[in-house]
């Protein structure tokens, strides 16, 4: 019996009670691979000493690249780090960069959701911008400091998606609403990421990658959220678990 595709979830470093640390995820990110993707769930380590990326992509047929507190370090993009930039995660980062680059050049599935956004970004060259409410023009985009989690994550604003791309075609639709809670943005798109989304203000929050050999598709918004009812986030897991399974289905025929 074939067993259902293994999606990797990105893990994230903790300090837990501020002296235990860990690698975690949020449960809806598990949730929404198990019950809209009908995948398995595996929280990755990030941690590059514990597996290398050929191990991990033999394990798993997709990775889901999550959103995170700590940004990417402006290092990886040739900028310098300044207070804005607040907590960095180096153990992630040296995982997931060249975990999104060498699975776009395989073709094997990736799905980017806020920081993972922000990955996809720079691991094809382009920048980001440490609090894109500072950029003239631009909203606040971070997630509000009070409230429930239906507060937190509620729609928040509307996103104009490209006529004819790909976000369009799963979709059905070149407009759609989300939420938001994110403070670092794309500043200049990598020269194979193709914008297919802005907020109102112009904020990119869709993107693919482009010429990739499978899914690489990333969203600034938490489509986890809400994933089985939502009508946006459900298509987009629905689409990811398609060509994880197409991706299950070559390796066994090999």
């Amino acid at each position: 019996m074939i067993r259902r595709p293994i999606i990797g979830i990105v893990g994230n470093n903790y300090l837990m009670n501020e002296e235990y640390p860990v690698h975690a995820s949020g449960q809806m990110n598990c949730a929404v691979i198990s019950e809209v993707m009908n995948c398995i769930p595996l929280i990755i380590p990030s941690n590059p000493m514990y597996s290398s990326i050929d191990e991990l992509m033999h394990i798993c047929d997709g990775f889901l690249f999550t959103g995170a507190q700590p940004n990417v370090h402006p290092e990886e993009y040739g900028h310098h780090p300044t207070e804005a930039y607040g907590k960095f995660d180096r153990d992630r980062d040296r995982v997931a960069l060249p975990l999104i680059r060498k699975c776009v050049q395989a073709g094997q599935p990736v799905f980017g959701v806020c920081r993972g956004f922000q990955e996809f970004n720079v691991a094809m060259g382009g920048t980001l911008h440490p609090e894109i409410r500072d950029i003239p023009g631009r909203d606040n985009h971070r997630m509000p400091p009070d409230g429930t989690l239906e507060e937190k994550f509620a729609l928040r604003h509307k996103i104009d998606l490209q006529i004819g791309g790909v976000f369009e075609r799963i979709l059905k639709s070149n407009s759609i609403m989300v939420n938001s809670l994110h403070g670092q943005g794309i500043l200049e798109a990598g020269p194979r990421i193709m914008i297919e989304g802005w907020a109102p203000d112009k904020t990119p929050e869709a993107i693919n990658i482009t010429e990739a050999k499978g899914f690489a598709l990333a969203v600034q918004w938490h489509p986890e959220w809400n994933a089985k009812e939502d009508p946006v986030s459900r298509p987009l897991f629905e689409e990811f678990s398609k060509a994880a399974y197409r991706w299950q289905d070559d390796i066994v025929k090999i």
